[in-house]
């Protein structure tokens, strides 16, 4: 039966490196029946500095290899992504494809009081504007305060994210928008979950920091269920990972922060996708 394969096939998530994982945490944690196909582009990480043209060309070929997994819908985990290719290669697929810069965006005008909010994120991000787009289309009125923290994402893949250097970091990026009036802050970029103990005691009470992560595994699937395509098998989920780079240093990471064991990540030449 067709409907039973399409059910039971993969979603699809993929991001620049190990940030995106905290998007594949919140789709195991609310979709548990979901299967899963991770890949991470640890050969070009960071994302937040190249360009557009790049960004789009590098999603491409990944949106291709996940589609020899056949996956039934893809998340792109990686904000720089979601903000400078998703609207091109959206037109180019025919699955439900999403991002998770209007989760995240969603949640904040929902959350905030005052209308102020701010963004933290890749500077790919940041100079797209694309969080500030998506939140004045759904509040007009809403201020939106964007800085780029470029140096987060190294410091979490490198394994610094409790170190104090990772402290001062946060200070020299964000003390500017520490000073404004803002009352709720996006994590702008997949990595930045992976420091947001830190940010939330930087900020202290008077700021709402949102996860765009929980966000999107929601959105997906809510999708998942108004496509009637959701996995209803009852079988324990199956989850593969797949990086561009540096397989044995990926899953160590990936072992840190996801409720289960990787046992092992499969390295793949993007470039022939």
């Amino acid at each position: 039966m067709e409907m039973n394969s399409k059910n039971t096939a993969p979603v699809g998530v993929f991001d620049s490196g190990v940030g995106g994982l905290t998007v594949a945490r919140e789709i195991m944690r609310q979709l548990p029946n979901e299967n899963l196909v991770y890949f991470g582009d640890t050969a070009r990480v960071p994302y937040g500095s190249k360009s557009k043209n790049n960004i789009i060309r590098f999603s491409r070929q990944i949106i291709r290899f996940l589609q020899t997994k056949n996956v039934k819908a893809i998340v792109i985990a990686c904000n720089t992504a979601s903000a400078l290719a998703l609207e091109t290669v959206e037109k180019e697929i025919d699955i439900p494809i999403i991002g998770v810069i209007v989760p995240g965006a969603r949640a904040a005008v929902q959350e905030t009081k005052n209308g102020m909010i701010g963004v933290a994120g890749t500077e790919a991000t940041i100079r797209s504007e694309t969080y500030t787009k998506v939140i004045k289309s759904m509040n007009p009125d809403a201020v939106v305060i964007g800085k780029p923290c470029p140096l987060f994402v190294p410091l979490v893949e490198e394994g610094f994210a409790k170190h104090k250097i990772t402290e001062e970091v946060i200070d020299i990026y964000l003390s500017d928008m520490k000073k404004t009036d803002i009352d709720t802050m996006i994590l702008g970029c997949t990595h930045y979950p992976l420091l947001r103990s830190r940010i939330i005691e930087y900020f202290g009470e008077k700021v709402h920091i949102v996860n765009p992560a929980y966000e999107t595994a929601m959105d997906l699937k809510s999708i998942l269920e108004k496509k009637g395509i959701a996995n209803q098998s009852g079988k324990p989920a199956v989850y593969d990972f797949y990086v561009s780079d540096a397989a044995e240093k990926f899953t160590q990471f990936a072992n840190t922060i996801l409720p289960y064991d990787v046992a092992a990540t499969k390295q793949i030449n993007i470039e022939e996708y």
